[in-house]
């Protein structure tokens, strides 16, 4: 289609680097698969990371890997932003100067 998209992603790895590694390698293609991606950029990301994840999740068992990552995205559509995020890391937007919140991080103490 004629709508500008561009995909931005950060992982950090927990336990070594192939959970992040394999995320990044990943993630990017299921939303870019998903067959919300076009009508529902929001759930492409949600359910393109829970995908990623039980595919990570097979091949850590099968290898017995050990590691986790944590990971944000922005898939910015058009003039939308839409942010997606796993474990403590974090999205800042700066607007005129000013950081805008757009998430609050997961906390342990968080439910």
């Amino acid at each position: 289609d004629d709508v500008d998209r561009a995909y931005f992603a950060v992982f950090d790895g927990h336990g070594g680097v192939d959970a992040a590694n394999y995320s990044a390698t990943h993630l990017h293609v299921n939303v870019g698969l998903h067959e919300e991606i076009v009508k529902n950029p929001g759930e492409a990301l949600k359910c393109s990371f829970q995908k990623t994840d039980e595919m990570f999740l097979f091949k850590a068992k099968r290898e017995k890997l050990r590691s986790g990552t944590t990971g944000v995205s922005a898939l910015i559509v058009g003039n939308k932003l839409h942010i997606a995020w796993l474990g403590d890391s974090q999205v800042m937007l700066v607007q005129q100067g000013k950081a805008v919140t757009l998430m609050e991080p997961h906390k342990p103490e968080r439910e």
